[in-house]
């Protein structure tokens, strides 16, 4: 019994590594597309929200995407059928490397700009792009997570692939702006 009680000190000192997750109310991207085949550029803003990701213990960060989780359908009085079942499907998944150890080791208020290499999984898409990102940590168990600098997405990019470039012209975009600036709030959570 002794034995027990004189680990509890040692269990209290060894680095406990957090199963942090982003919490899908408090996550979401902004990109705002300018639209340029009318009379006069409109920029238009699109969402994608409810981000549901996890870092695994051994720092892998996976973000499945799906088309439900865009403000797209909404746009759309009626739908055909197969959009329905295409909603829920997983598109991709971006993947990154993340050390738990350093969003761990983050005092409350404190900040850390980390560069991530994400990744495309797919099996139309094979593209990889680093996002420079701040993590700053807002309480014991709360990780707010922003882009470090501006971010924007290439729209030359987005119209080559021909799933975005149909979603796209569904909305009525036949021509868009280079520039696609893009804006990231999300929060990790210890569960």
């Amino acid at each position: 019994m002794k034995a027990l009680i004189a680990l509890v000190p040692l269990l209290l000192v060894l680095p406990v590594h957090a199963d942090w997750q982003l919490d899908p109310a408090q996550s979401q991207v902004q990109a705002s597309i300018t639209q340029l085949n009318g009379a006069a550029p409109q920029t238009h803003n699109h969402q994608v929200r409810d981000l549901q990701g996890t870092i695994s213990s051994d720092g892998t960060l996976r973000l499945p995407l799906k088309l439900s989780q865009t403000d797209i359908l909404e746009r759309f009085s009626e739908l055909p059928p197969w959009i329905g079942l295409l909603a829920n499907t997983t598109l991709v998944t971006l993947v990154a490397q993340m050390p738990p150890e350093q969003l761990d080791n983050l005092d409350i208020g404190e900040s850390l700009v980390e560069t991530l290499e994400f990744r495309v999984e797919s099996d139309m898409v094979n593209q990889q792009e680093s996002v420079p990102l701040r993590f700053t940590r807002e309480g014991l168990n709360e990780i707010r997570v922003t882009h470090a600098e501006p971010m924007a997405i290439d729209g030359k990019v987005l119209m080559e692939n021909s799933t975005v470039r149909t979603v796209l012209s569904m909305l009525g975009y036949q021509e868009i702006d280079e520039n696609v600036p893009v804006t990231l709030n999300a929060m990790l959570v210890n569960r």
